[in-house]
């Protein structure tokens, strides 16, 4: 990798640890109830919603209380989502007047976006009309994020609560974040998008002369194009920041109408990191152990950085067969050549490169450039990242109890080495949180390689018949490609990321119906395990620290972490790898 490569992903990660720091200490505060400075403002927003759902503040709820409030909030979000999907062409603000989508399409859909998944069967600028957009998909970015966060604040309050028989109130959480957190950084951030050209319009499609008359596929002279616009940074600006993901456009994140500039591109990515890193500094607060959060972080940062460097220089390293037609690939030319076959030319291969790794680290899934034409080992790094359970900084929330419950795994084994009950931070780690932890571990596990294996070993998943007798193809590339294909679309969807390598068709009953399921499984299934952890550790009494307790802020417990962390993901997906990525690499190479 050269200089500027070097500049570039300094650059970002440094801004990026700039900006967490003090963001941590203010949500600290937030979901303590302490003043922030916006507390004038939206503290009577906050208590005029309180009155209005009938909540008291000072009533806290158990975790199951909590848990059956979540996902009943959830169910009615994901039928008001599929509803408004399902009435679109009967509803206002549907200028380019179109229709609603099929059923399937629409469950997955709100499946989708409730998980916080974002995964998209569809293209957002001919598909949903501006209502569903705003009423639906958007509000949903705001609500699946705040969701995320309310279940990491409630597993903190299980770790430093003392024989407490409650874990918070989940409306309150939900509401703090939205209002305190998500709110004013995606106001910000889209006048920022703004500025730089990101379109935020009520306007219908409009239809341009072309400077130069080009010729169709069809063989049709061609010289006009229509031009998409619509509340796109609006749109945008939760999607970064909630972890979301989802494009209002078809191409997302490398539409120059989401991401037009450089600059948009350097603050999208931001964007994308900037919550999921900053809880960790929120995380040794609320603890009251700074160092407890930047033990996470610092593991995080260890496994993210490699992959991420190997990833570039993949990249700018390019093909043989490129190498073979007599094109210069030198160290001079990497930057400007390597692979740079699905990438825009305003963010080069590094730029596009870091976002890949950023966006499947976080379970963010925006792309500004298609993952389906990276090289084989340029992409098994955003594969495998998703594979390790979006953790690595992960989704607003979801990441960090994640990552927490690998933290669980680490000490429990720990504590078998030596023959003592292990313990995290006070709380003894027993079996029925081990239990809970298993399920954590190997639910997105089994979603995703069971849901691969059905797709690329039917003829549902390789391609069939509609009920109209209208045949389709799924799998359109052979051999390892395909699988990989495959394999990154239930890795995404089984791990609530929602990217794609984009050369999947999709959009069919049995994609959009086993992909919906693998979105829902992946989210709830994981969310009611952790509040049960959260629920029992609240419960217990805070053990002091003795000669035999194994310090979570050390070096020797942060590289156990890693080395738990790295090894179940491998042990579970590198054979999948093998058959997919690795194999493809091998016969690019001619071996």
């Amino acid at each position: 990798m050269n200089t500027q490569g070097w500049l570039q992903v300094s650059l970002y990660l440094g801004v990026l640890l700039v900006l967490a720091k003090p963001l941590g200490w203010y949500m600290a505060r937030v979901y303590a109830g302490e003043s922030v400075g916006l507390n004038t403002l939206l503290a009577p927003v906050e208590r005029s919603c309180y009155r209005l759902l009938g909540i008291d503040e000072q009533t806290e709820q158990s975790w199951k209380e909590y848990a059956l409030g979540l996902v009943l909030f959830n169910t009615v979000g994901m039928l008001m989502v599929y509803g408004l999907q399902r009435l679109q062409s009967s509803l206002p603000l549907n200028p380019d007047r179109l229709a609603a989508p099929l059923p399937d399409l629409s469950f997955n859909t709100a499946a989708s976006f409730i998980s916080n998944t974002n995964w998209q069967s569809y293209g957002g600028e001919v598909t949903m009309s501006y209502l569903t957009q705003m009423l639906g998909l958007n509000v949903q970015n705001f609500l699946s994020a705040a969701t995320g966060m309310a279940v990491l604040i409630a597993l903190i309050r299980g770790l430093r609560a003392r024989s407490s028989a409650t874990i918070g109130i989940f409306w309150v959480d939900l509401i703090r974040s939205i209002l305190y957190i998500l709110l004013p950084l995606a106001l910000i951030l889209a006048c920022l998008l703004v500025s730089q050209g990101v379109v935020q319009s009520f306007s219908p499609s409009i239809e341009v002369v072309l400077l130069q008359n080009t010729i169709d596929t069809d063989g049709h002279l061609v010289s006009t194009q229509n031009l998409p616009l619509g509340p796109a940074a609006s749109q945008i600006a939760i999607k970064q920041l909630g972890t979301n993901g989802g494009g209002f456009f078809n191409v997302n994140s490398a539409h120059p109408f989401e991401n037009p500039t450089p600059l948009s591109n350097m603050l999208e990515m931001l964007a994308i990191l900037l919550i999921p890193v900053a809880l960790c500094f929120t995380f040794g607060i609320m603890v009251n152990d700074p160092r407890q959060g930047q033990a996470l972080l610092t593991v995080m940062m260890v496994i993210f950085i490699p992959l991420l460097l190997f990833g570039v220089i993949q990249e700018q390293a390019g093909t043989p067969q490129l190498a073979a037609l007599g094109i210069d690939l030198g160290a001079s030319d990497m930057q400007a050549g390597g692979n740079m076959e699905g990438k825009e030319t305003r963010f080069g291969v590094v730029n596009s490169a870091l976002w890949a790794a950023a966006t499947t680290a976080a379970s963010n899934g925006s792309v500004n450039s298609m993952h389906d034409s990276y090289t084989p080992l340029g992409g098994l790094v955003p594969l495998f990242l998703i594979q390790l359970g979006e953790i690595i900084f992960g989704g607003v929330g979801s990441g960090l109890y994640g990552m927490l419950i690998f933290a669980l795994i680490t000490v429990f084994i720990a504590g078998l080495m030596v023959g003592r009950t292990p313990e995290y931070l006070g709380k003894k780690i027993e079996a029925f949180e081990i239990k809970m932890a298993a399920l954590v571990l190997l639910i997105p596990c089994i979603v995703v390689l069971c849901f691969t294996a059905l797709a690329v070993t039917t003829p549902w998943g390789k391609g069939a018949l509609y009920a109209t007798n209208i045949e389709y193809t799924s799998i359109a590339n052979p051999g390892p490609h395909g699988f990989s294909e495959v394999l990154y679309a239930y890795s995404s969807m089984g791990n609530n990321n929602g990217s794609a390598f984009a050369g999947l068709g999709a959009n069919n009953p049995f994609y959009n119906t086993t992909g919906g399921l693998a979105m829902l499984i992946a989210r709830f299934w994981i969310i009611v395990p952790v509040l049960a952890i959260a629920g029992s550790l609240a419960a217990k009494k805070t053990v002091p620290s003795g000669p035999g307790t194994l310090p979570t802020h050390t070096p020797l417990f942060m590289t156990m972490l890693v080395g738990v962390v790295i090894i179940v993901g491998v042990l579970t997906f590198i054979p999948a790898l093998a058959l997919g990525p690795i194999i493809e690499h091998l016969m690019m190479l001619g071996i």
